[in-house]
């Protein structure tokens, strides 16, 4: 069921996306060479104790899932997609890291990843990332009273496929409220037009996922959450909590 949101609900669900974008910006400030993705999840896990507020990441567990997400942060290296699960890796010169987190503060829920390069960025890393943001962009542009999901779908997958870029199939991004995963599912691809109209008070977890070999097929890593490319090219993730309003797209996961 689709829960539209008040005004106050949305209020309220700023706080917990401001937690979000403080907790994404300490783990990127602690990534660099040598450290390990133990270390990002242990930053980000800081700041949400210091907000007083829960991970609705930490003992999460999906039917799909051999078992409960140990960790408040997903931190996907390299070929890996989404839901990297933070260990003992140590980041490289040149990796590309995709963090995932979300909060819940008095009851309402943020998500939001960022996608970026630790020490020294390739240009073809760059050119990954940059267009899993313009994607996001064109996402939020389409999150606007009187479209419907498709409009966001289409936008998202138009920039994906226009760069030469594969979309993981079956991923996308979803409604979000009192839990992390609400009705409605947002494709990444779509046709426009289609779908649930966007009515004011709708809030959705927009996040275009893009892998640089063009393919779309990915399998899930041996820790049974870690979803990885084929080919073993890289990918980037982009995401925001967004309300659609009369006054617009509002951004809920921004500093």
């Amino acid at each position: 069921m689709v829960e539209i949101k008040t005004d106050a609900s949305i209020d309220a669900m700023r706080e917990a996306g401001r937690v979000v974008a403080r907790a994404l910006k300490a783990a990127r400030e602690a990534a660099a060479v040598g450290v390990s993705l133990r270390e990002l999840d242990a930053a980000a896990r800081a700041v949400l104790d210091e907000a007083g507020a829960t991970s609705p990441f930490l003992g999460y567990h999906p039917d799909w899932a051999p078992v409960p997400f140990p960790a408040v942060l997903c931190a996907s290296v390299n070929d890996a997609i989404v839901h990297g699960v933070p260990g003992d890796l140590r980041l490289r010169d040149g990796d590309v890291v995709s963090l995932d987190c979300g909060a819940v503060l008095d009851g309402w829920a943020g998500d939001s990843a960022v996608t970026f390069t630790v020490g020294r960025a390739r240009p073809a890393d760059t050119r990954l990332i940059r267009t899993a943001e313009e994607a996001l962009a064109a996402g939020i542009a389409a999150a606007v009273v009187g479209n419907r999901i498709g409009d966001i779908a289409h936008a998202v997958g138009r920039v994906c496929r226009a760069a030469g870029y594969g979309i993981p199939d079956g991923f996308g991004g979803h409604g979000i409220g009192r839990q992390m995963h609400e009705d409605p599912g947002v494709p990444n691809e779509g046709r426009p037009g289609r779908g649930m109209p966007l009515r004011h008070g709708l809030v959705l977890a927009i996040e275009p996922m893009v892998i640089a070999g063009g393919g779309d097929d990915f399998h899930t890593a041996r820790d049974g959450w870690t979803l990885r490319t084929n080919d073993g090219s890289r990918a980037a993730h982009a995401e925001h909590t967004v309300a659609v309003t009369a006054d617009g797209p509002r951004i809920l996961t921004a500093l």
